[in-house]
């Protein structure tokens, strides 16, 4: 191989074989099409995503609903409070997205791999589950510093000017440890989260796929997007409900003084108590079922399409009984 090949461009760029091949060069195009999905997806959203933690931080302010919350922020600070964050918003999630979507693909084929295909077959919700938490939980380590971030931007306009600048006031302010204060609360909500948001959208597509007793490479590539947002819709729904007492905790937790002093599980708690469990469970979640529903219906839209234009062939499970 020349060393033009063994350039990032040329390995994302480089036809697939006619029989798929699940090879590094799979993976790398799987994590950089994860990497566009989640970065373009959260970045149109960011608007939405404001205006949600507005709600989270100060539910009393912003009451008037999603539409009502963006009419008050923008009557306030002007159109561009609702970008704040993008930066770390699109970079965040380009990285989360990069392991969170590349990792999902590597751990799934190599579970395939090491139970061989019937026995996945059986057990291909478990694989989803199991995958999506190993690399969601790899995701998030990288995610975690940028999200806090986003969050100290929103919650305090005044905070930093941009993304390189939050950074610095943060590292200075807070310490390494700043970064990290929302590491447990982040799990919380993305582990679930992707857990959720994986399984039902490969146990939603496989459902559609098998009611019209076709096999997704019998379809056309419209066909097959168009149950990659529809599964998508209905996974995100799913998973936001799941995840959406942890995305609470971890809007408030990243707000200066949140939860009192001492220890961050101690103040995680204190945080619990005084917004309640019900509030925990319902404030804030109807713009969050709106968003997420959008988001994940993109985020697998826009995988599928970056996939096929890399020349990548997707892994779907196959039952290996199945006769054509």
């Amino acid at each position: 191989m020349s060393p033009q090949q063994n350039t990032p461009g040329a390995v994302l760029l480089a036809p697939s074989p006619a029989a798929p091949v699940y090879d590094l060069s799979y993976y790398i195009k799987g994590a950089a099409a994860g990497g566009i999905c989640c970065s373009v997806t959260h970045g149109a959203l960011c608007p939405v995503d404001v205006v949600k933690t507005r709600v989270q931080l100060d539910p009393v302010k912003y009451n008037s609903g999603l539409i009502g919350g963006m009419r008050k922020v923008v009557a306030e600070e002007g159109a561009m409070a609702l970008t704040t964050g993008l930066g770390a918003t699109a970079f965040g999630y380009f990285i989360q997205g990069w392991f969170k979507f590349g990792g999902v693909e590597f751990f799934k084929i190599q579970a395939v791999s090491a139970l061989g295909e019937e026995k996945a077959w059986d057990n291909k919700v478990g694989i989803y589950l199991g995958a999506a938490a190993a690399a969601e939980t790899i995701a998030d380590v990288f995610l975690c510093p940028l999200e806090a971030v986003r969050i100290r931007a929103v919650s305090d306009p005044e905070f930093c000017d941009g993304l390189a600048d939050g950074f610095g006031k943060m590292l200075k302010a807070d310490g390494i440890g700043g970064f990290y204060a929302g590491f447990l609360p982040i799990l919380a909500k993305q582990v679930p989260y992707t857990m959720a948001k994986f399984a039902v959208q490969g146990s939603a597509a496989d459902a559609m796929y098998a009611s019209m007793g076709k096999s997704p490479k019998e379809l056309s590539d419209s066909t097959n997007l168009g149950i990659s947002l529809t599964s998508g819709v209905i996974a995100g729904v799913a998973a936001a409900i799941i995840s959406h007492p942890a995305d609470t905790l971890l809007s408030k937790i990243n707000k200066k003084g949140a939860g009192g002093d001492g220890p961050m599980m101690a103040r995680l708690m204190n945080i619990a108590k005084e917004v309640g469990f019900v509030n925990l469970c319902t404030v804030g979640l109807l713009p969050r079922c709106v968003m997420i529903g959008t988001l994940t219906a993109g985020q697998f839209g826009i995988f599928d399409t970056v996939m096929n234009a890399l020349g990548a062939s997707k892994f779907h499970f196959h039952d290996p009984n199945e006769k054509h």
